[in-house]
Parts: C-alpha cells; structure tokens; sequence
C-alpha cells in the first residue's frame, strides 16, 4: 500500500457504529428497550443515533437501504459483531443478569483472558459482544512475555457474584 512507516496513535478509539437494519423500532427496542442505551437524535422513521452517557452517538441506525430485508449471509464478508466494552465486571453481571431475566437468548460467552464476554445477536442476526476488560496488570502472558489471549468457559456463578445476591 504504502512504503512509509507509520503507526496509528494509541489513543485512537472506534468512535462509533453505524449498522443497517431492517426495522428501525425494533433495534431500537433492543438497543435501547434492552441494553440500555439512549437515544440522542432520530430522524423520523428511517435512522436513530443512539448512546451510552451523553455522547453524541456510539451506534447509527438506519434503515435507509434495508428497510424490511433479511439478515446478511451468515457466510458473506461483513460485520462479525460489534463489542460494547462495559466499565466494571458488576456491570457486565447486571446487563447478564437483565437480559437473562428478559428471556433473550445468548449465543455465547467466553473468558479471554484478557476480558470476560458474553454474546448475543440483535434482532438482524447482527453480532453483539458485551464484555469487561480485566487490568492490563492480569492480562495472560506466554512464556517471551507476550500476549496470550484464549477463549474459555465464563464462569457465570462467579460472575454473578458481582451482584452480591
């Protein structure tokens, strides 16, 4: 591509998503109605930006080229999930615990490592990752000292114990 050198800054972030759907009052009561974020502005029927804690939007949705349409191919390139980091590990065990209680199913969840997370696809099939970062401090390491990220059963008991219930 390009023969310079040149590393991204490491305070770069992944601002915002903007996903397409099918029918914008239905991701909106799952993104909204279920996971708790909130809307910041719509424009009338066809898109919502919506946040977490007054930014102006972590996730667009639109549905101005798939209003009414199936979910993409399972096997077609495309978004594999979006990972909405939460800030504490009670956190991710109160969201478990509402979406449990909600009766929507998960499709997965897994410690890393480095994060524990949960998985669950929205209502176009789309991929989502709720997860918690551990602190840098316990992230697994491999013999040189390098990274050593893996995917295990989450200990769901000991998750909900955040919950002191």
């Amino acid at each position: 591509m390009n023969d310079l050198p040149y590393n991204i800054p490491a305070q770069t972030r992944i601002g915002h998503i903007h996903l397409k759907v099918s029918d914008l009052q239905r991701s909106i009561d799952f993104y909204c109605g279920l996971l708790g974020f909130e809307i910041t502005q719509k424009y009338g029927n066809d898109a919502a930006f919506i946040s977490a804690g007054g930014y102006h939007h972590h996730i667009g949705l639109n549905v101005w080229f798939s209003k009414g349409s199936s979910p993409a191919p399972e096997r077609a390139p495309g978004l594999f999930h979006t990972a909405i980091l939460y800030p504490a590990r009670k956190d991710l065990a109160e969201i478990y615990l509402r979406i449990q209680k909600a009766g929507y199913p998960f499709t997965g969840a897994a410690d890393h490592g480095v994060s524990e997370a949960l998985y669950l696809n929205d209502p176009d099939d789309n991929g989502v990752e709720l997860y918690w970062d551990r602190p840098i401090e316990q992230w697994p390491k491999n013999s040189e000292g390098t990274l050593h990220m893996y995917t295990r059963r989450l200990d769901m008991e000991d998750l909900l114990s955040e919950l002191n219930i």
